[in-house]
This record gives structure tokens, C-alpha cells and sequence, in this order.
């Protein structure tokens, strides 16, 4: 399934968050309007220019004894305080007085002559006292201001909390409508053409109601989206609302619950009246299982808040009327968990599966995600799709990603077959480790263990074809063999999962038979192998001495979705006769692989000694040494 990014809306940010942008933009607001009162301030005291020049400061003993003198032409007593003296030589000078004071008794008082009084022209003006009366209304009101401004600072603050607090009951649905909603339809969604015929009856009810509520029929209410991980549920859901163009409503399940009782019941009875307000309308409910568990299955008792919300589903599910035209969609991966009052009809009544794609899916989706990239010529789409059985849309879209990744790391301007091989290798092996420093012996033991799983797998008749094998360190693994059906396969028999058990059985045997040794590099392959082996006794009744029979399977309860306990529905003595039925499936596979190497002994050498010269060989250079074509001048294989 084509997986595009959700464009839907983000919730906005706490207004009263200390860390939000709305509390630096304000306090930012606040240093700014302090700077402008500071400024002001400067400006009024420092920066008052005067009319009169000031001179040098006098004392009074030295004025009196200039005016004795007669070096005083002039006086000029300005606002009662400043008193500006001009001497006969043009210059100045200033002195300041005690308004309450007289300054022609004081210079009396120093023996100033009252002649030398007469001689001199004295003069008042009033003074400016508009400085003064800005200090003083700035000093009275900024204060205040301030206090103003944190008082409203601190009500809003709590009357944010009160309406966060009393939003707790309103649901925290993304609203997706025409305008903002990208324009994604069916076109977008590739891979699941069954899906959408069974969705296109939903559009067109959407579209056109009446001709449905005419006819008496009452489309399905509720469709269930069920399938893996990365398989496009979501975006199918919005390619429907986007080819009916209406209104669509988006939530995860756990978005219901809090931990107050009762405010995910709340939660959900405000989506469906939202919806209802604009319908027609979609409501997507993704991974619907976080509130849609088997009710009992918890630890909560009746008044669990999961149970009130799932009641509180099924109710409003149950009461939509046919004029309503709103349709909720879910989404699983785990279908088998839910309760099943929501899979009766009236409720989800239809389910949609979105398993993952086939060959021909895959091919289409790859053909969508690489539109508009730059793909080299030598790109063969369905060459791709083969080789790639059980990805998902998801899978294919990382592949594109990390192949165009790739190629710009490359330094190349277009995205080749080279980068998507070593893109799809590295989704699901990890990157290559070429730094990492092996030893000869380490690197010739790891040639044969992987030659061993090649060669069985080659001459074992319901093995898959070897698509490449390599001694290069992958992720965890030292190398590794890929080996890829060439058709999907969806029903695999009894002699397929010996082959493949077999198989997984070559790289231990061909340590024991070259080296007489076992290393720790069989851990996995056993590990794999057992778990095999197992579901063929267990579950799919693959023995022919237990019979056509399965194995537990049961569950006693259900908690977070797991199995809580196995419910063992087998006596002790069927335990035993199961893990001796394993044993045998592994030990006859393991004789298998040993006869097979030790058959064909010279393909093992010669293939090994080929992987430890070039290291990698890809699908035709290991056929062509399979085949016994390589004696020729050319070299076995050609590194990938």
C-alpha cells in the first residue's frame, strides 16, 4: 500500500506553558516596554536641553567676591534654583540656590557692596517643570502597569487551566475538510483493488444517499480495516473521504482514554455529535483495538475506563439513524482481540482485508513511489516486485527512500538497479560492516557455512533458488544466503518446509563435515529451524504420528492484547511425543543436508573458495558454478 505522510492538523500549544512560544513572545513584550520606559527616562533627564548656558559652577563666596569686583554683568534667577551669571569677559558660570532663599541678602552677607549690586542687571524667569511632572507620572504610573500586566497574566493563566480542565470531555479529533485536505483518492492507493470495490459502495453512498434510503437499503455503518503493519489502512481511509469529498475525522484509540473515569465516554459522544453537525462525514478510528478489547479481559471490573468508552461506541453506533450519513471506519492489526458486540451487524458489519500486496500489487506500488524520482534505465519494476515477496506498501516505500538515499551518497544523479538490490538488502539485513576485520580461518569458515546452505538449497528439489550469497558481515550476521521464491507463495506443503528446515540445516552440517566442528554461527538457523519444525507438528498436523492434529493454540485470558497464559488442551505424554517429533523432523533434516554436501563435496569446496576470493556472488554466476560452467578461462563468479 502507498503510505504518504498524515497532513493532519497539529494541536496547538499551551498558551501558559512556560516553554511555549506565547510565554517568550510575551516576556519579550515586557523587556521591550521596559527598554522604551529606561529610554524615555534618559531621554527626559539627560537629554532636556536648556536656554540658558551654565558655565562654571560658583560657590556663593565666589560670586560675591566676582560681583565686588565688577566682573558680573548680568544675573539671571531661573525657576527659583538655577541662577546663571554672565561675566563682563563673555564668559559664564552657574550656581544653584535653596529656593526658599534670598540671594541678594546673602551676598550682603558676604560684603557685597550695594553699589556693585546696582551695577549688575538682575533678572527671573519661571522655570520649566515639565521634566519633573514626566518623572513623577512615569514613576506613579509604569509601576502600576506592571502590576496590572501580571495581574491579567496570572487570570489568564488560570483561566486557561479552568478551560483545559473542563475540555477534558471533548474529543481530540483531527478535522480534515476539502480545503486543507490534500487531494488523495484511490488513484494514490495502489496494491488493493479488492479493498476498493468494497469501499467504493461507501463513497457512493457518501455522494449520493438518497438513492440507497429510496430503495430501503442501509449501507454498512462501521467497516473494519484489517491487515498488517504498513499495508495502507490509514491512507485508504483517506482516499475514500478524499474521492467522497467529505469532512473526515481522524483519531487513534488511545486518544479516548484518560485516566479519569468516564472522560474517553465523554470524548467519544463530542466526536460522533461533531460529526453529525457536518455530515456526511467519515470518522477513522486508528488501531481501534486500544479501546475495543474483549470486555472481562482487564483488571478494571465493570467501571475500567476502557469498558465505559467501548460501551459508549457501542451505543453510539448502534444509534445512528439513517439520515445521519456518517460512516466510521477502524483500523487493526489485531482483529482476533476485539469484543465482539462491535463485530456484529449494525455495528462494523463489513471487513475490508489489506493483506499485504502480490507480485502485480507490488509492481503498482513501486511504480507510484517512484514516480517523479530519477530512475536510471536499467530499473526493471517488476524485476523489483519479484524479488521483494511479503513487503509491504511501507517496506516498498522505505526501499525507494533508502535506494534514492543511496545513490545521492554516490554521488550519482540517477537512482539505479544497484542501489535498490543494496537498499532492499539493507531493510532487511542491515548495512554492510566492510570495516569489520576478520581472520583467514573466521573467513574461511564462514565461506563454507554459507556455501553449505547454498549448495543444499541448490540440489534440494522445493527449495527456493538462491538469489545471492555473500560473506560480507550484514548487520548481526557474518554473511548470509538470499534466497527468494520465483512466484508468491501462499500455501506451502509438508515436503516445502523439509526442504526449507533442511536447508536452514547446511551451513552447521557443512562445518561438521569440513572442520569436524561447531561454531556459534547456527544459532539462528537452529533457532528458525526448531520454530519450523514445531508449527508443522503443532499447528498445521504435518505428523505422522501424532496424526491430523493441533496443539494448544488456546488462551485462558487476554491482558494488553497478549496471551496472558497457554491454555495446554495436550496431557504431558503428547508434550513428550511433540518435542520427540521435533527432534526427529530436525535430525532427519540435518542427515539430509550432511548426504547432500557430502555428495556433492566438490561444488561445496569450489563454491567456497569462490566466496572467499570475491567474496559476493549474485543469482546467475552461482548458477553457472553450480552447473559445473565455470572451468573456462573466466573466473567462477563475478563480485556484486
Amino acid at each position: 500500500m502507498n503510505n504518504k505522510p498524515d497532513s493532519s492538523n497539529n494541536k496547538d500549544s499551551n498558551n501558559g506553558g512556560g516553554n511555549s512560544p506565547f510565554a517568550n513572545r510575551n516576556a519579550q513584550r515586557l523587556w521591550i516596554v521596559l527598554g522604551v520606559v529606561v529610554l524615555v527616562l534618559f531621554i527626559i533627564i539627560f537629554g532636556q536641553p536648556n536656554s540658558m548656558p551654565r558655565g562654571n559652577r560658583l560657590t556663593l563666596d565666589q560670586l560675591a567676591a566676582q560681583i565686588d569686583e565688577g566682573n558680573v554683568a548680568e544675573v539671571t534667577i531661573r525657576g527659583g534654583n538655577d541662577v546663571f551669571i554672565v561675566f563682563r569677559n563673555g564668559t559664564s558660570g552657574y550656581y544653584y540656590k535653596e529656593r526658599e532663599t534670598n540671594l541678594l541678602i546673602y551676598l550682603e552677607a558676604f560684603g557685597v557692596s550695594p553699589s556693585a549690586l546696582a551695577a549688575i542687571q538682575f533678572s527671573e524667569q519661571q522655570g520649566d517643570n515639565t521634566t519633573g511632572f514626566i518623572v513623577q507620572l512615569l514613576i506613579a504610573v509604569v509601576p502600576t502597569l506592571i502590576i496590572v500586566w501580571l495581574l491579567w497574566r496570572m487570570m489568564r493563566s488560570v483561566r486557561g487551566s479552568q478551560d483545559q480542565a473542563m475540555s477534558f470531555g471533548r474529543s481530540r479529533a483531527r478535522v480534515v475538510r476539502d480545503m486543507e485536505r490534500p487531494q488523495v483518492t484511490f488513484a494514490d492507493v495502489a496494491g488493493s483493488e479488492e479493498a476498493k470495490q468494497e469501499l467504493a459502495e461507501v463513497v457512493e453512498f457518501l455522494k449520493e444517499p438518497d438513492k440507497f434510503i429510496r430503495l430501503g437499503a442501509r449501507i454498512p455503518k462501521g467497516v473494519l480495516m484489517v491487515g498488517p503493519p504498513g499495508t495502507g489502512k490509514t491512507l485508504m481511509a483517506r482516499a475514500v473521504a478524499g474521492e467522497a469529498g467529505v469532512p473526515f475525522f481522524s483519531i487513534s484509540g488511545s486518544e479516548f482514554v484518560e485516566m479519569f473515569v468516564g472522560v474517553g465516554a465523554s470524548r467519544v459522544r463530542d466526536l460522533f455529535e461533531r460529526a453529525k453537525t457536518e455530515a456526511p462525514a467519515i470518522i477513522f478510528v486508528d488501531e481501534i483495538d486500544a479501546v475495543g478489547r474483549h470486555r472481562g479481559a482487564g483488571l478494571g471490573g465493570g467501571h475500567d475506563e476502557r469498558e465505559q468508552t467501548l460501551n459508549q461506541i457501542l451505543v453510539e453506533m448502534d444509534g445512528f439513524e439513517q439520515g445521519t450519513n456518517v460512516i466510521i471506519i477502524a483500523a487493526t492489526n489485531r482483529p482476533d482481540i476485539l469484543d465482539p458486540a462491535l463485530l456484529r451487524p449494525g455495528r462494523f458489519d463489513r471487513k475490508v482485508i489489506m493483506d499485504n500486496p502480490d507480485v502485480k500489487g507490488r509492481a503498482e506500488i513501486l511504480k507510484v513511489h517512484t514516480k517523479g524520482k530519477p530512475i536510471a534505465p536499467d530499473v526493471e519494476i517488476e524485476t523489483i516486485a519479484r524479488i521483494t515477496p511479503g513487503f509491504s506498501g511501507a517496506d516498498l516505500e522505505n526501499l525507494v527512500n533508502e535506494a534514492a538515499i543511496l545513490a545521492a551518497r554516490r554521488n550519482k544523479k540517477t537512482i539505479g538497479m544497484s542501489e535498490i538490490q543494496e537498499s532492499m538488502e539493507r531493510v532487511i539485513m542491515g548495512p554492510e560492516r566492510k570495516t569489520r576485520v576478520m581472520s583467514e580461518s573466521e573467513k574461511r569458515k564462514i565461506a563454507f557455512h554459507e556455501a553449505g546452505h547454498a549448495v543444499v538449497q541448490h540440489f534440494l528439489e522445493n527449495s527456493n533458488p538462491v538469489h545471492k550469497i555473500t560473506i560480507i558481515p550484514r548487520g548481526r550476521a557474518g554473511g548470509y544466503v538470499m534466497s527468494l521464491p520465483d512466484e508468491d507463495v501462499f500455501l506451502k506443503s509438508r515436503e516445502q518446509f523439509e526442504d526449507e528446515i533442511a536447508g536452514m540445516m547446511g551451513g552447521r552440517a557443512a562445518e561438521e563435515i569440513i572442520f569436524n566442528q561447531f561454531t556459534t554461527g547456527a544459532s539462528n538457523d537452529l533457532q528458525q529451524a526448531t520454530a519450523r519444525a514445531r508449527m508443522m507438528v503443532t499447528q498445521f498436523g504435518m505428523s505422522e504420528m501424532l496424526g491430523p492434529r493441533a496443539f494448544g493454540g488456546g488462551s485462558g485470558s487476554l491482558f494488553l492484547g497478549r496471551d496472558l497464559y497457554e491454555q495446554r488442551d495436550y496431557s504431558e505424554q503428547a508434550a513428550e511425543d511433540i518435542d520427540n517429533e521435533v527432534k526427529r523432523i530436525l535430525q532427519t533434516a540435518y542427515q539430509r543436508a550432511k548426504s547432500t554436501l557430502t555428495e556433492h563435496r566438490a561444488k561445496l569446496d569450489e563454491l567456497a573458495t569462490t566466496l572467499i576470493e570475491i567474496e559476493t556472488l549474485d543469482r546467475a554466476a552461482f548458477e553457472k558454478l553450480m552447473n559445473g560452467l565455470s572451468e573456462n578461462s573466466e573466473p567462477a563468479g563475478t563480485p556484486v
